[in-house]
């Protein structure tokens, strides 16, 4: 398993101490003077960067934050928003079961909470599409509980500083023990934060800054030598590809055929082009209406967190008196290729460029 007799008494006093100085200044975060000085963190802002961070980078949710904060800057505010706005502003992002989850957690605090967060880690657990990591986090950050937070940087933290051997994702169990011996009763929210800022900007997964690193002296994989080989993980199995075709069609005035795509599938609740069932729930094998349909050259590729997507796509030109078996015609004042998740809006510049 590792060596776990490293001395860990005032280990989380000078990792508060470096984070004082070093801290990352994030839209959703209060500085850790300004804490001191009794602000304190808003739950919604809290509980939105976490949801928005979930399998996402820093750099890519920042600007996805400041439209959310800025259109909905409140959880009543984005409870009463329609779903077809916020699922589009999320556009981009990716997960989009999150897009869904965040909405049915912000009425849920509005219609079972009177518009305030639960401050404590049951209580949040409560929320729609929170879980265990989300619920200690906004519980730790927000109203500073003593909750265990655990992300991929606290855990490879974790297993570098005790030499933790078995590999992921096996050894979390072990890993989440050894954060929650060192998660203090002072600041734990900041501790926390603390903590995830040393993984992203030091314990770096490749070529670790060990030099200035605030916990180098009782670091294991330091003494060892080990440090780029910690945490071990278990070999992925090979990612699967699936294949399938979606039908772009152009009306005369220039709206596009478009369609909901079902809650329960992949890009749930989304707006897209109608397509094949390339994920195993939503779509029909059949072209949405009578067309001369002409495949474009090339094809999308597009990678999900568990298979490669390779995606046909057909086009069409159609007169104003077309009848869709599905999906609807939205007119170009109405409809935004920015709207549209990743993989679609590349379905959609690989017809514009080829047009």
């Amino acid at each position: 398993m590792g060596r776990f007799d490293v001395a860990t008494e005032g280990l989380s006093d000078v990792l508060l101490a470096w984070y004082d100085r070093h801290a990352r200044v994030m839209p959703w975060r209060v500085a850790p003077a300004d804490r001191a000085a009794g602000v304190r963190p808003d739950p919604y802002r809290v509980w939105l960067s976490e949801v928005m961070l979930q399998q996402t980078t820093v750099a890519a949710v920042r600007d996805y934050f400041h439209r959310f904060t800025a259109r909905w800057p409140d959880v009543a505010a984005l409870a009463s928003a329609a779903d077809a706005d916020v699922m589009a502003e999320w556009a981009g992002l990716g997960y989009y079961a999150r897009a869904r989850n965040l909405l049915k957690g912000a009425r849920a605090v509005v219609a079972d909470h009177g518009g305030h967060f639960p401050d404590t880690v049951a209580g949040l657990l409560t929320l729609p599409g929170v879980g265990p990591y989300t619920a200690a986090a906004v519980a730790s950050i927000a109203f500073d509980a003593p909750a265990v937070v655990v992300d991929g940087n606290v855990e490879r933290v974790m297993a570098r500083l005790h030499g933790v051997e078995q590999p992921l994702p096996a050894a979390k169990p072990a890993l989440t023990a050894l954060a929650a011996a060192l998660t203090p009763d002072r600041r734990p929210g900041d501790y926390a934060q603390a903590v995830m800022d040393l993984g992203a900007t030091i314990c770096t997964p490749r070529n670790p800054a060990c030099g200035i690193c605030p916990w180098s002296g009782p670091c294991v994989a330091r003494a060892e030598g080990v440090q780029a080989d910690l945490p071990r993980k278990t070999p992925k199995a090979v990612t699967p590809t699936r294949h399938g075709t979606v039908w772009i069609a152009r009306r005369s005035d220039g709206a596009f055929l478009l369609e909901t795509r079902t809650e329960a599938g992949m890009l749930g609740g989304m707006l897209g082009w109608p397509g094949t069932a390339w994920d195993r729930t939503s779509g029909s094998d059949a072209p949405p209406l009578a067309a001369d349909w002409h495949e474009v050259t090339g094809e999308v590729r597009h990678t999900f967190s568990h298979f490669h997507l390779r995606l046909v796509v057909m086009r069409a030109d159609v007169g104003p008196d077309a009848r869709p078996d599905r999906g609807r015609f939205i007119t170009p004042g109405a409809f935004r290729p920015a709207d549209l998740p990743t993989v679609m809006r590349k379905a959609h510049d690989l017809v514009h460029g080829a047009t």
